[in-house]
């Protein structure tokens, strides 16, 4: 049975800024490197497969571990641990824009869920996004494989709502494209939760430049 504060955790309507960032569809689009339904889903697809979102998601298991931790002894060292799973995350990422986005969608939930009465134990807020969404999981006794799986599913979701304001796709033909990526995420899921992060490659150098490459251009609609 799905827990109910999944539901909100996955949500739209959720106020960390996600509908800001196109994560560099915005530049392919332009450049006409994405136009229509298959190439999105194809693109969509070798992310979940291939992409550093895979590092992420599976890091939020250990991550809720050394939370829970610091949540019972609130000792400095557990915090450290903390620290550095943020640290080594951000270095992944090669783009500064990225890494700009983690930073804002991390401090924006932490700051929801302090106001919700689930502050982190020494109440700061300066983490990026899989460590806050590990904090909410963890505060909302969320079983790991939903969390893993939710956050995939988040961040298919965000990347759909941007393709529908960037190119003439249409709402059905992105829910067909979502419904055709719920085996990938399901089965990624399961997989990743079993997988140490530290293991795990990726291979996201198109997605990496996109993302470079957005401050370039001329007009946006998108956050770079």
């Amino acid at each position: 049975m799905t827990t109910p504060y999944i539901l909100q955790l996955v949500s739209p309507a959720l106020p960390v800024g996600a509908f800001s960032y196109s994560e560099g569809l915005e530049f392919l689009t332009q450049a006409t490197k994405l136009s229509n339904e298959e190439e999105i889903y194809c693109w969509l697809k070798d992310e979940l497969l291939r992409g550093q979102l895979r590092i992420e998601a599976a890091s939020l298991s250990p991550i809720m571990d050394c939370l829970k931790i610091w949540k019972a002894n609130k000792a400095s060292s557990a915090k450290q641990n903390i620290e550095e799973w943020d640290s080594w995350l951000i270095a992944l990422r090669d783009s500064v824009e990225i890494r700009s986005q983690q930073r804002q969608m991390g401090r924006s939930l932490l700051q929801l869920l302090s106001e919700l009465n689930y502050p982190l134990p020494d109440k700061s807020k300066d983490f990026s996004w899989p460590i806050a969404w590990s904090w909410a999981s963890l505060s909302w006794e969320l079983p790991k494989f939903e969390v893993i799986q939710g956050y995939l599913f988040s961040w298919i979701a965000n990347q759909l709502s941007a393709c529908l304001r960037l190119l003439p796709l249409g709402p059905n033909k992105a829910q067909k494209i979502q419904l055709k990526l719920l085996p990938i995420i399901s089965s990624q899921a399961k997989l990743l939760q079993m997988k140490d992060p530290h293991e795990i490659w990726s291979g996201d150098i198109g997605a990496t430049m996109a993302q470079q490459s957005h401050s370039q251009l001329y007009s946006k609609l998108f956050r770079s």
